[in-house]
């Protein structure tokens, strides 16, 4: 029976607790194969961002599991179906378990999003999955997220992917749910968002800046029926929201049309 190849990559870097996480359970499937190509150092809100100005180089970590010497996901996924994969495809591309939520405009920021992004455009069915979490805890809980990915693994592999052409499956696994939480199809929510930038001095009396992270802020969509994925993840629901890479903003596009004319 031919295995079922799955690609596996994050944002975190290649010794993430989340991400090992996920290798292993996937790995418990019947026939699944797994392999694993994350970035050397953790690469967050990287964006797709693929690297042009420098050469890359692969390094063996396990059997089957690389790291990309400062590459960024888009770079794990661009260049195992190159380098590794060669004519095939993986039947599926996992990206996570990400330390953190992705929701909203975050999308736009996050590695972890992007990984499934780069996935879809090889046309690799994908899912980016996130672990909202409290980030004093060091370890987190993925157990909640690790049985939710075998779930929809399964069920992809069993029947079909969900999606059509370049759309990817977006998974946000609240904290502190119970393990029998319920899936809820959302939209990506309207972030909040505020400069938080900290600024320190060397020894030496020179200016150094640190982005922060403020805190998740939402706000509802108006007009939009349904749940916003902050929403669900509020109510204890894990989010699981279809993504589409057309950025096209259709419903401007006769006002834009009248605007160039007037």
């Amino acid at each position: 029976m031919k295995q079922y190849n799955i690609l596996i990559t994050n944002d975190d870097g290649y010794d993430a607790k989340g991400l090992l996480a996920l290798v292993r359970s996937l790995k418990e499937l019947d026939g699944v194969t797994v392999t694993v190509v994350a970035p050397a150092n953790e690469k967050s809100a990287c964006g797709h961002s693929i690297t042009l100005t420098r050469p890359l180089r692969f390094v063996s970590v396990d059997d089957d599991f690389y790291k990309l010497d400062d590459g960024t996901p888009s770079d794990c996924v661009y260049l195992s179906l190159s380098a590794i994969y060669n004519d095939e495809k993986p039947d599926l591309l996992v990206s996570g378990i990400n330390r953190g939520s992705n929701m909203g405009e975050d999308i736009t920021y996050s590695g972890t999003a992007a990984g499934a992004m780069e996935g879809v455009l090889h046309d690799i069915p994908s899912i980016a999955i996130s672990q909202v979490m409290d980030f004093t805890n060091p370890d987190g809980d993925f157990s909640l997220a690790c049985k939710t990915i075998k779930d929809l693994v399964l069920k992809i592999k069993n029947g079909s992917f969900p999606l059509p052409s370049r759309e990817f499956l977006n998974i946000n696994i609240p904290s502190n749910a119970s393990a029998d939480a319920k899936t809820k199809v959302t939209y990506a929510g309207h972030r909040l968002y505020a400069n938080d930038a900290h600024m320190h001095r060397n020894p030496r009396g020179e200016e150094h800046y640190w982005l922060g992270l403020h805190p998740l802020s939402f706000a509802p969509r108006v007009g939009k029926s349904g749940m916003s994925d902050h929403e669900a993840i509020q109510a204890g629901f894990i989010s699981i929201t279809p993504i589409m890479l057309d950025l096209s903003a259709y419903n401007s596009m006769k006002t834009l049309q009248d605007w160039c004319e007037d």
